[in-house]
């Protein structure tokens, strides 16, 4: 088998691209060894570079980060790794960082593919083949080969002879892509799982760049995303992530877990179709903006609908932060496209069913009083735009109102410099300052009070994984309003049966002809420990309960029994078909 030694210097160029197969973040995981006796085989697929450890000792002598067995093997020692995921191998690393005077004086690998029921292959596995014949290591160094290999395979052995010491164990490559069956099924184009690889990052002093598509949430810091401070005046940073096949983009999630003091004041996301690995020459107004700048706050998960979506499948999409910062992970949701045409055009045929939010008729007709939640209706042709229910954060809500709720961890609270959060209650609990001021601008001699109403809501006639048309909406256009769910609408005698748990909030902003504009149409799912204000003049449709019957206390400010001033309702214009809300299974 033919290899090809890299220099260090040429990592990035060699190796950038492609996914670290092997590594613990992705599921990589040491099946067996010859022999581990001074230091154990888990320490090869570790994330983290390995750390000296020069002057500790152990009960059988010094420690080190790495893989280390006994002298004098006559014949040669190995490793058994089973890799994250299934994929074509492109080369290694062989890091012999630390071992001076007891490292591995030579390596080879041998590689082969097994179904995931069957049982771990053994060292004597008839089936296993030579990648990486024989070669030379030396002290304290990394070794970096590249191999040509188009071959599937989900385990590597590693040999090292005679014995001594490896720190880390680099398998690179390219993941073989995990779909849905179902082309019309939503996921996460951008997952390393699905495909997705980052192809580019402006600066990635702290945190790798390809942390970002990784499973999961991480442990810590070290497994995200996360560029130097800069003092320099509208500087930004930015990654490419290129999606694992062209789709049909929904919606994104941008989570800032262990990111407190140091997460994106804000960020924005482009996308672009293009057949090339790295568009890195490709002029920025051929990128498209899906979603506008948007602040970011710390240590949580972030939920976006994404703009001018609706119909054209994409390739590519660029996260840029503001000024820098660290992300951990970004989720690209959408479906694949099954068809595309020369110039990156979806077939026409899908577009009215595609989910997006470009697009729609904002027209509608004055109605004089609103209802908690209308009767569903079957579907029929023409059918309107889908958008999708996303989880309610206070980010990606506030151009419509605020969310008000609690924080398990101080440090996540929005705006952290000037949220005041100090405990109360001797100590028995945490209290979060004024997240919300009462507002109202009627008339001063109108007579308006403030005061608590409650609202039993019904649940609307969805279930999860359905859709809801949107008919009507409302809007308070002198005053903000709040809901705050109490739980379950039961009686007395009723009071321990289980409460609803989530609701759905549907809004848009006015138009340029003082009507709801369509366009900017967002829907949330709000859990049972959120509660929402929206701000003065915001379009919303009724309270909708999902599933389960469910109370709210409502903050409002009236005239009398709100008859008048209050709140103004439109039935929305049909013709060209409801826009529906996607409610997430």
């Amino acid at each position: 088998m033919t290899y090809t030694p890299i220099p260090l210097d040429k990592f990035k160029e060699t190796f950038s691209t492609d996914i670290e197969l092997s590594s613990v973040a992705l599921g990589g995981q040491i099946v067996s060894v010859s022999d581990e006796f001074f230091a154990e085989a888990f320490h090869l697929l570790l994330v983290e570079p390995a750390p000296s450890l020069k002057g500790q000792f152990g009960p059988k002598g010094a420690l080190f980060s790495g893989w280390e067995t006994r002298r004098h093997n006559p014949a040669y020692d190995w490793c058994i790794i089973k890799l994250g995921t299934t994929g074509s191998i492109n080369g290694f690393d062989i890091d012999t960082s630390h071992f001076n005077g007891n490292e591995a004086p030579q390596a080879s690998v041998d590689i082969l593919y097994s179904d995931d029921d069957a049982p771990p292959p053994q060292a004597d596995d008839p089936r296993w083949e030579e990648l990486l014949p024989k070669v030379n290591l030396g002290p304290s160094s990394r070794h970096l080969f590249t191999v040509p290999s188009s071959k599937p395979a989900n385990y590597v052995k590693l040999n090292m002879y005679p014995d001594g010491g490896i720190a880390r164990f680099r398998v690179y490559g390219l993941v073989a892509p995990i779909f849905p069956s179902d082309t019309a099924a939503v996921y996460d184009l951008a997952h390393v799982f699905s495909g997705g690889r980052v192809v580019f990052t402006s600066d990635q002093h702290f945190g790798v760049g390809s942390n970002l598509i990784l499973p999961g949430r991480g442990k810590d810091m070290g497994d995200g995303w996360e560029t130097k401070r800069s003092r320099a005046p509208g500087h930004k940073d930015w990654a490419i992530i290129k999606l694992g096949d062209a789709g049909y983009l929904s919606h994104v999630e941008i989570d800032t877990a262990h990111f407190m003091g140091n997460f994106p004041e804000s960020c924005e996301l482009h996308a672009l179709h293009s057949n090339d690995l790295v568009p890195s020459d490709v002029p920025e107004d051929r990128w498209t903006l899906i979603l506008s700048r948007t602040k970011l706050g710390p240590h949580r998960q972030h939920f976006f609908q994404l703009d001018n979506v609706h119909g054209k499948p994409y390739t590519h999409v660029k996260i840029t932060i503001y000024p820098d910062g660290g992300i951990k992970r970004v989720r690209v949701l959408g479906r694949r496209a099954t068809a595309i045409s020369e110039d990156g055009e979806a077939p026409a045929a899908r577009a009215p069913d595609a989910i997006g939010t470009d697009g729609g008729s904002g027209a509608a007709t004055e109605r004089p009083e609103a209802d908690d939640a209308q009767p569903s209706q079957p579907l029929s042709r023409p059918r309107g735009l889908v958008i999708p229910a996303v989880p309610l954060t206070p980010e990606a809500f506030a151009p419509f109102g605020k969310v008000v709720q609690a924080y398990a961890d101080v440090n996540a609270v929005p705006n952290p410099r000037t949220t005041r959060v100090t405990g109360a209650n001797q100590g028995t609990a945490t209290k979060f300052h004024k997240l919300v001021l009462l507002e109202s601008s009627y008339p001063q001699d109108a007579g308006a009070t403030t005061g608590l109403s409650v609202y039993r809501c019904k649940p609307i006639d969805v279930t999860p994984g359905g859709e809801w048309e949107v008919k009507l909406l409302e809007r308070h256009p002198c005053t903000n309003q709040a809901f705050i769910p109490m739980g379950g609408g039961y009686g007395v005698g009723d009071a321990l049966k289980e409460p609803g748990s989530a609701y759905l909030v549907i809004v848009a902003q006015n138009g340029e002809d003082d009507k709801p504009d369509l366009t900017t149409m967002r829907a949330f799912i709000a859990s049972g420990g959120q509660g929402i204000v929206y701000d003065t003049g915001i379009w919303h449709h009724p309270m909708a309960a999902l599933y389960k019957t469910m109370d709210f206390t409502c903050v409002e400010t009236q005239i009398g029994n709100g008859d008048t001033l209050d709140c103004e309702v439109v039935d929305l214009d049909g013709t060209a078909g409801y826009y529906r809300v996607k409610v997430s299974s």
